[in-house]
């Protein structure tokens, strides 16, 4: 079972990594940003479902537990909202938001465990990390409170809650890769900092489309 799962985490990381950037390449709206925003979705969620269930029942850690119930959330509600074209909040959106405000509670929990041990950590992390993703955990149950509220989203806000959450969950997925990973490659690459471009370039991505998405609201919003 543990080597069955490693190859799911693996492999499942492996082709996420490389058809969100593909998807992230390819025209908004497209084909071929569908296909490969699918294959993404589904790869990424296999890839996280069998490094929490690792982390729950082979090698437990709750970092681990914290970091793949977070990117299950981001790529679920990221691919839920892509697919839903009317503007309505049904079971599945009051679902993540529970999910959401139980990974935040979780996480805050375990940081304030990790702050008051003699060690400082917990399971091998500080405070901070367990303290930085609950408040991220937190900030998106907040969002999915306003649009439960709203009724749903549409247009650009729905663009801009797809963008936002998937390109978070790539983001984690990278940095699970790399620097969590640093290990394994030799030292002048570590030294080169080669490996953090795509983070980068991720970043860089991200804001580019947040922003045109944002202008493009404006620009609607504007009088006849």
């Amino acid at each position: 079972m543990h080597s069955a799962m490693t190859m799911i985490h693996i492999c499942g990381a492996v082709v996420a990594l490389l058809a969100g950037f593909m998807a992230m390449s390819f025209r908004k709206g497209s084909g071929l940003h569908s296909a490969a925003g699918m294959v993404f979705s589904i790869s990424l969620l296999c890839a996280a479902a069998a490094g929490t269930y690792m982390a729950i029942f082979i090698k437990p850690n709750k970092g681990n537990v914290m970091g793949g119930l977070l990117v299950l959330y981001l790529v679920a509600t990221g691919w839920a909202v892509a697919r839903r074209r009317e503007r309505k909040a049904g079971i599945f959106d009051r679902s993540a938001l529970l999910m959401a405000l139980a990974i935040a509670a979780a996480a805050m929990t375990w940081g304030f465990q990790a702050a008051t041990s003699r060690t400082g950590m917990n399971d091998g992390y500080s405070p901070g990390m367990y303290f930085f993703f609950g408040s991220i955990a937190l900030l998106f149950a907040v969002s999915d409170v306003r649009m439960i509220l709203r009724g749903g989203v549409a247009g650009s806000q729905r663009i801009a809650r797809h963008l936002w959450r998937m390109s978070l969950a790539l983001l984690f997925a990278l940095i699970s890769f790399y620097p969590s990973r640093a290990r394994l490659f030799p030292k002048w690459v570590n030294d080169s900092n080669l490996l953090y471009v795509p983070h980068l370039l991720l970043a860089v991505a991200m804001l580019f489309w947040l922003v045109r998405v944002r202008s493009r609201k404006l620009l609607n919003e504007e009088p006849a």
